[in-house]
C-alpha cells in the first residue's frame, strides 16, 4: 500500500487513488463533469507529476489483495486521524466494504472520508454503516461551487469566497493559514454538519466565473 502525507493536513496521512479515473460520481452527463469537479485540485499542480500518480495507480491494484485490510489495520496502529481520498473515490462496492472493515477494526483512529458515491443506491448500506461508527466522519460532497447543498445529505460544499458562507455551514479556514489545516479537525468532527470550502486555484475560480455569468 502507498500512504500519502499532504502538507495541508499537518502530517495526517491518507490513502488515495487517481482523481477522475476512480470518480464515477464526478460525471454529470456523458463527457461532462459536475461543477465541483471541473476545477479539481487533484488534477493540477503536483498531482500531474508521475511520481505523484504512480502510488495512486499502485493503490488501485493493491487494495484487491486478500490481506489488504489486515495490512491497513496494522499500518494505522499509531495513527489517531486518517483521511481517505485526498484524490479519487471508492469507485467499487468491494473497495467500500474493505474500507468499512478497516474502519471497524481501528476504533482508535478518527477517519474522514469525503465521497460522491452516495449517488449510487448500491453504496447506501455500506455508507450508512460507516456513518454509524463513532470514529468515522463520512462527508457527502455537494456538486455545487456556489454554496448550494441539501440539508441532511451533504457534508461539504464549495463556496466562491469566505464571504459567501451561509447559516448552518462551518467555514474551512485553511486559506488563512497558507492552505494548511493548522490544527483544525472540523472535517473529522461528526457534530460539524457542513464544511464550506472557499474555492482555490485559478481553474476553479474560472469555472465559478463562468457559472455565475451563465
Amino acid at each position: 500500500m502507498k500512504i500519502s502525507v499532504t502538507s495541508k493536513l499537518d502530517g495526517i496521512r491518507s490513502w488515495s487513488l487517481q482523481a477522475l479515473d476512480t470518480c464515477p460520481g464526478s460525471i454529470a452527463a456523458p463527457g461532462e463533469l459536475v461543477d465541483a469537479c471541473k476545477g479539481c485540485y487533484a488534477t493540477q499542480g503536483n498531482y500531474r507529476f508521475e511520481n505523484v500518480k504512480a502510488p495512486r495507480r499502485h493503490n488501485k491494484e493493491d487494495w484487491q489483495r486478500i490481506t489488504w485490510a489486515d495490512d491497513m489495520v496494522a499500518e494505522l496502529n499509531k495513527d489517531r486521524f486518517f483521511r481517505w481520498f485526498d484524490s479519487g473515490d471508492m469507485y467499487t462496492l468491494a473497495l467500500a466494504e474493505k474500507i468499512l472493515d478497516v474502519m471497524k477494526r481501528t476504533p482508535w483512529v478518527n477517519h474522514w472520508l469525503p465521497t460522491r458515491m452516495y449517488k449510487f443506491p448500491k453504496f447506501r448500506q455500506v455508507l450508512a454503516e460507516m456513518q454509524a461508527l463513532p470514529n468515522v466522519s463520512v462527508r457527502f460532497s455537494s456538486d455545487s461551487i456556489t454554496g448550494q447543498y441539501t440539508k441532511g445529505l451533504h457534508g461539504s460544499v464549495i463556496v466562491p469566497t469566505a464571504a459567501d458562507i451561509k447559516r448552518g455551514m462551518t467555514l474551512c479556514r485553511a486559506y488563512e493559514n497558507e492552505g494548511k489545516c493548522n490544527g483544525c479537525r472540523a472535517c473529522y468532527d461528526k457534530k460539524v454538519k457542513v464544511i464550506a470550502y472557499p474555492a482555490h486555484g485559478k481553474t476553479m475560480h474560472k469555472v465559478i466565473k463562468i457559472k455565475l455569468a451563465a
